[in-house]
């Protein structure tokens, strides 16, 4: 079986997810202005995947089932939606969103075939017709690695097992024992992480599957990582930026911090341990924004680090840190600017280059628009899972949100090829094309 460590998984849920950048509190809802496009017949509850002109979403119905839904990149129109469902998925890692690999979109379909308790299913992108089918028994769900799809797989049984397969035929290509998670793939390697005990990041010949190099966790962050705190990477350049958060053991916490590898022959390039990613944050990959621990575990301020070396760059102290209420943290839309919003009150905001506060008069700042999100009422009662989070606006002279025009930042949603999608948060989903490139957003 998984190991107890992986199982603890279900601690990393939304809330504490969030916990480096708070200290308390809730605050009321209200919806994002439209964007672009619109489809508000969707209730998108996981990430959106991107590619191939499409979008892809996991949604979820009224009456509490799972579907896929893929709509227009360009326009938002619908193109098709079939029945989805979860198998072995662990509530801290969310509801897994389908993968666009090429021409197809594969996703989880509630099909049963013989021992199977559910299929993997591509579909083609533009017209919902099948190309392939995978039965499973448990997975976290699939994933895009270029043209290729991975997964782990058996999840939930004593031999689980992480699978390469091609994206045209659904053919195996390669496979390893255990559970992974990929965290980058081009055209040369696949980059997985290996869940366990003792977690390591390893880089695979993207055809043959031939190792290329790995990488033990520990190295970076210390000895005693316990993966139910959660983890997050990004890649920048030649470097893989990787952060494992840590989990309350008693009194102490488990091994933690930031790490910078190259991605062409896994060696370090700089670590922090000890350095918490906040929420909400850009992907450590776009900005890294950290905030500090001391040694006996309380919470300290705020640093921003140069992803390439790994200086810091600016700190903002604890001295500074508003005291006597309940804050959650904010930023610009620019990343310039760390703002403390405190609902129905004056905050306080710092300038990230120099250190210095802000005036707040007319100063506006994105956060969580909800800090106290409902669990979603699934069918067949899988307790634990939350909806992705969306970003509002706010003004930091009052808390309060400010209603905007404009869609969430860039850091945020991130952008495949300058389109940007996102959920508001009654989950309606929306897109526009008002940048340029691919970045990763705060979710990856």
């Amino acid at each position: 079986m998984p190991s107890a460590a992986l199982k603890r998984l279900l601690s990393a849920s939304f809330s504490a997810l969030m916990v480096a950048g708070c200290s308390g509190g809730t605050d009321r809802d209200t919806a994002h202005a439209a964007a672009s496009w619109t489809d508000t017949r969707v209730n998108a509850v996981s990430r959106a995947s991107l590619g191939s002109g499409v979008v892809a979403v996991t949604g979820l119905r009224s009456d509490g089932a799972l579907e896929t839904v893929v709509d227009d990149l360009a326009t938002g129109r619908r193109l098709w939606a079939r029945p989805a469902t979860m198998a072995g998925r662990l509530p801290g890692m969310g509801v897994q969103p389908p993968a666009v690999a090429g021409p197809v979109v594969v996703a989880l379909e509630p099909r049963a075939e013989g021992p199977w308790k559910a299929m993997i299913v591509a579909r083609d992108a533009r017209t919902g017709e099948q190309r392939w089918a995978r039965g499973v028994r448990s997975t976290f769900g699939p994933v895009a690695c270029g043209t290729n799809v991975c997964l782990s797989e058996s999840t939930a049984q004593r031999s689980p097992r992480f699978v390469v397969l091609d994206g045209g035929t659904g053919r195996t290509l390669w496979r390893l024992r255990g559970l992974a998670e990929v965290e980058h793939a081009d055209r040369d390697r696949i980059v997985v992480f290996r869940m366990a005990e003792r977690p390591v990041l390893a880089a695979h010949a993207t055809g043959s599957g031939r190792r290329l190099w790995t990488f033990p966790v520990e190295d970076a962050v210390g000895s005693g990582v316990d993966l139910s705190g959660g983890w997050s990477f990004g890649t920048a350049g030649e470097l893989l930026l990787g952060h494992v958060a840590p989990a309350r053991r008693g009194r102490s916490l488990s091994a933690y911090g930031f790490f910078a590898l190259r991605l062409a022959d896994g060696s370090p390039v700089w670590a922090h341990p000890r350095q918490l990613r906040v929420y909400p944050s850009p992907n450590p990959a776009v900005g890294l924004i950290t905030r500090e621990v001391g040694s006996s575990g309380n919470f300290e301020g705020f640093a921003r680090i140069d992803t390439r070396t790994g200086r810091k760059l600016t700190t903002i102290p604890s001295a500074d840190v508003p005291r006597g209420a309940s804050w959650w943290l904010s930023f610009s839309a620019d990343l310039s600017t760390l703002g403390f919003r405190i609902p129905g009150r004056k905050g306080a905001a710092f300038d990230l280059r120099q250190a210095a506060p802000v005036p707040l008069q007319g100063l506006r700042a994105w956060s969580f628009c909800t800090t106290s999100p409902e669990p979603l009422r699934l069918a067949g009662g899988a307790p634990g899972f939350f909806p992705v989070a969306s970003l509002c606006a706010y003004d930091l002279a009052t808390g309060e949100k400010t209603p905007v025009s404009a869609p969430p930042p860039v850091w945020f949603t991130g952008s495949v090829d300058g389109h940007r999608v996102w959920r508001d948060e009654q989950g309606a989903l929306h897109g526009t094309r008002d940048t340029t490139g691919t970045t990763p957003g705060m979710y990856g």
